[in-house]
């Protein structure tokens, strides 16, 4: 079963006078439980993509089918209502609420679901410890390091059981043993959870880790690899 399809995604901008393409007839399907990486140079498309597979954007033209659901047909509503139900985000900026604690950061979500308080902190304690952060439950995001923040959100993510996690380059801006502790967790979350992963990147890292990779240029597919197991 393909956990999201795109066909012939078309989304273009205006620059001045100048019309300027971020997608051109972009199709590519994505399996359940896959982990994927969408390469390209920085403007290339990538990130579009996955704003519009999210929910974030629109194309202009073409189809988009996620979890079932084809976002073209459903309201501002609905989406909002998939985005909390069925879609994490994990940010390049990390996007952490600076008042609030890494506890009450992964909570956030949950809260908007309707999640009982008792079951909130529970489940939120256990996903922090997961990633490594058990003695940082109290921390604001101004007190812990980039790849502590990182982790914070790739755990907000993943907390409410999302179908599937968009990661726009998510080790942009950690060394080295960090985005690859990084990826390691997510892809231990991938084959224990079965939750789908589709990143956004240009490190080379992220790539040797995806299961398959597309490489995006001038907002067409130009290479789809699957990696042998």
């Amino acid at each position: 079963m393909n956990m999201v399809e795109c066909i012939d995604i078309t989304k273009s901008y205006q620059q001045g006078n100048v019309q300027v393409y971020a997608l051109n007839g972009l199709s590519i399907s994505v399996a359940e439980s896959d982990f994927v990486a969408l390469a390209g140079p920085s403007g290339s498309g990538k990130t579009t993509m996955l704003n519009i597979i999210g929910g974030l954007d629109s194309p202009d033209s073409g189809r988009v089918t996620v979890n079932g659901r084809t976002l073209n047909e459903m309201s501002q509503s609905e989406l909002a209502t998939m985005r909390l139900e069925r879609i994490g985000f994990v940010f390049q900026a990390y996007n952490l609420v600076p008042v609030l604690s890494a506890l009450e950061n992964v909570e956030f979500v949950m809260l908007l679901q309707g999640v009982s308080s008792a079951e909130r902190r529970d489940r939120a304690e256990a996903i922090l410890d997961d990633v490594g952060l058990k003695d940082m439950y109290h921390r604001r995001p101004s007190e812990l390091s980039g790849g502590q923040q990182q982790r914070v959100a790739v755990a907000r993510a993943i907390v409410a059981n999302p179908s599937i996690v968009l990661a726009d380059e998510p080790t942009a801006n950690l060394d080295s043993k960090t985005g690859d502790d990084l990826l390691i967790l997510m892809k231990e979350m991938n084959e224990n959870r079965g939750v789908t992963f589709i990143f956004s990147t240009h490190d080379k890292m992220v790539m040797e880790y995806a299961r398959r990779l597309i490489e995006i240029r001038d907002g067409r597919v130009a290479f789809d690899h699957v990696r042998e197991n």
